[in-house]
């Protein structure tokens, strides 16, 4: 194998190692998140992860976030936006820029670090790992929305139809 099939195949065997972690679901631009945020009337959960050195984000994601009960939630209920800090993954200039800019506004300092936003970007809530489970979990994920997410509250009596 040549050098050039040896480093095509190492960047594709890290964009698939990165995709597995993230999943389709996750994404990684974060304008686009808030635009699909905008779009679906639901709040963003923006992850600051380490995926390949935090042992914490790596359970998170192994017991929660690849669970089919998360994603099922997380389809109806969320968009998912993952800020990756990872030590051996490749990532695009444009997207380190992105993550490291998100981390100062939003001052993350530990991963994992997860925030709930509205579609504007603007902070509702801020968890990181817990135990239990993804029931736990998606339940902890709920109270939060409950509690901070204004748009899925009923309308005020005045704005129902008589």
């Amino acid at each position: 194998m040549n050098k050039a099939s040896l480093i095509a195949c190492s960047l594709i065997a890290a964009v698939t190692a990165t995709a597995a972690f993230a999943g389709d679901e996750w994404l990684t631009d974060f304008e686009k998140a808030k635009q699909v945020a905008a779009t679906r009337h639901v709040p963003i959960l923006a992850e600051f992860s380490g995926s390949d050195w935090c042992p914490l984000c790596i359970r998170l994601h192994r017991g929660v976030f690849s669970q089919p009960e998360f994603k099922n939630y997380a389809e109806t209920n969320l968009v998912l936006f993952l800020a990756d800090f990872p030590d051996r993954k490749p990532q695009s200039a444009e997207v380190i820029q992105q993550n490291e800019e998100l981390q100062e506004r939003y001052g993350v300092k530990d991963y994992p670090t997860l925030l709930l936003l509205d579609p504007t970007g603007k902070e509702l809530a801020r968890t990181g790992y817990r135990s239990g489970g993804v029931t736990s979990y998606v339940a902890h994920i709920e109270r939060l929305i409950d509690e901070a997410w204004a748009p899925r509250a009923a309308p005020p009596e005045s704005a129902k139809d008589p």
